[in-house]
């Protein structure tokens, strides 16, 4: 069976600033874009992994990395795993740019 492939249009790239989450929500999962210095657009869950959780969204960027407003927890925007001491791993989801246009393939 082949599986369809979607894609969803959630932001216009001029407007994500650099170092700053946004939030969107796609059927009942929110989910934080962020822009890097390097101009990547990274898509992750917008919870974090500890049990009391926080939003991802509201946390510091550095590099290809967001932390936790709540813990401080480091997590990479590449593959969502959290940085030792700490473990745990956010969801990652893949994000394409054409033009103007960000989108997250499913």
């Amino acid at each position: 069976m082949l599986q369809t492939i979607t894609r969803i249009p959630v932001a216009n790239y001029s407007n994500l600033r650099v170092r700053s989450g946004y939030t969107i929500k796609i059927d009942d999962t929110e989910i934080a874009l962020f822009k890097v210095t390097n101009g990547e657009v990274y898509a992750i869950e917008n919870s974090s992994p500890h049990p009391k959780g926080g939003v991802l969204s509201e946390g510091l960027v550095s590099g290809e990395y967001v932390y936790c407003p709540v813990y401080d927890w480091k997590i990479s925007l590449k593959d969502g795993k959290v940085q030792s001491p700490d473990v745990g791993q956010v969801r990652t989801f893949k994000v394409e740019l054409e033009e103007d246009i960000v989108f997250i393939v499913r």
